[in-house]
């Protein structure tokens, strides 16, 4: 179920599978993933936000049964106090009941409310409004809530998908030269970086982080786009962050040590135009003194081969 409900949405959303991997050798290919508790994580939440959505819908529910049987009952009261006004005779006068009470008179009576009864009369408020609106209000507001149910059932395989892909897209890929990081299954983020600009790499972890035996790895590097600098004079560092793996001293020893070997090589930018123009002007002037060397000793043999003759 779950794989053809992530192949539906992989598809839907254009992701690829697997990202290629940077620059480098291809036996030198590490690829990393998030920690399965950074996963058990984001699951708890998306069960705690279906839960809390659950119990709106039934409360919801709940308080729509509520009003409308209070509204029916004060429509059957005032219904059965007309029928019994009809039947009675026009002479009989009314009943004077004694009250302990002092009667006041006027346009805005005063009543005491006793206390204890506010939020009953709020209510009770709420229903009188309620009873002159029209009968089929209630049987929409019904159609509405289970509609939303619906929704709600319908939408946790999808919703499940959608967290767990997300975990899987996470996607961490260091050769003997580059590498590589991809996030996202929405917004889908992909950044490469290569040993020739990176500045520093360090490891960090929070509270929760270190509660869950996870890690964030942020690998920083120079330049990328133009020589943009700060008020202090530095260039600006963009950084790729290894986001919640279990591994992370393995992966910082492993970029740091492939940075030493990398920068130890004198291996440049496979990418940068000005180490390929300097390239080209060292194999062009090999080339020149090669073909120079060649034709002065294709001279001497020449010449060693006039005086023996």
């Amino acid at each position: 179920m779950f794989d053809r409900v992530r192949q539906l949405v992989l598809r839907y959303l254009r992701v690829p599978a697997e990202p290629e991997p940077p620059f480098g050798a291809p036996g030198s290919v590490r690829v990393f993933r998030a920690g399965r508790n950074y996963y058990r994580l984001r699951l708890l939440r998306w069960l705690v936000g279906q839960i809390g959505a659950a119990v709106g819908i039934a409360f919801s529910l709940m308080f729509i049964d509520y009003i409308q049987g209070e509204v029916d009952a004060l429509r059957a009261a005032h219904a059965k106090a007309q029928q019994t006004q009809q039947a009675a005779p026009a002479t009989t006068p009314p009943t004077v009941t004694p009250s302990s009470e002092p009667q006041v008179t006027g346009a805005n009576p005063i009543r005491r409310v006793p206390l204890g009864k506010t939020q009953r009369n709020g209510q009770r408020a709420i229903v009188q409004t309620l009873e002159h609106w029209p009968w089929w209000v209630f049987p929409l507001m019904h159609i509405f809530e289970y509609g939303a149910l619906a929704l709600f059932v319908a939408q946790i395989p999808f919703s499940y998908a959608i967290v767990r892909l997300e975990f899987e897209q996470h996607w961490y890929i260091v050769t003997d030269r580059s590498l590589r990081i991809r996030t996202g299954l929405f917004s889908l983020q992909e950044s490469t970086m290569s040993f020739a600009n990176l500045q520093q790499v360090q490891v960090q972890q929070g509270p929760l982080q270190r509660l869950l035996r996870l890690a964030d790895v942020h690998v920083q590097s120079a330049g990328g786009g133009g020589d943009h600098e700060h008020e202090g004079g530095h260039d600006s560092l963009h950084t790729g962050i290894f986001h919640s793996v279990e591994n992370a001293p393995e992966i910082r020893d492993l970029i740091l040590e492939r940075l030493r070997l990398f920068r130890a090589t004198g291996l440049g930018d496979p990418d940068d135009p000005h180490q390929h123009a300097t390239a080209a002007a060292a194999t062009t002037s090999q080339s020149a003194d090669a073909l120079a060397a060649a034709r002065e000793l294709l001279t001497e043999a020449r010449a060693l081969r006039q005086a023996v003759g």
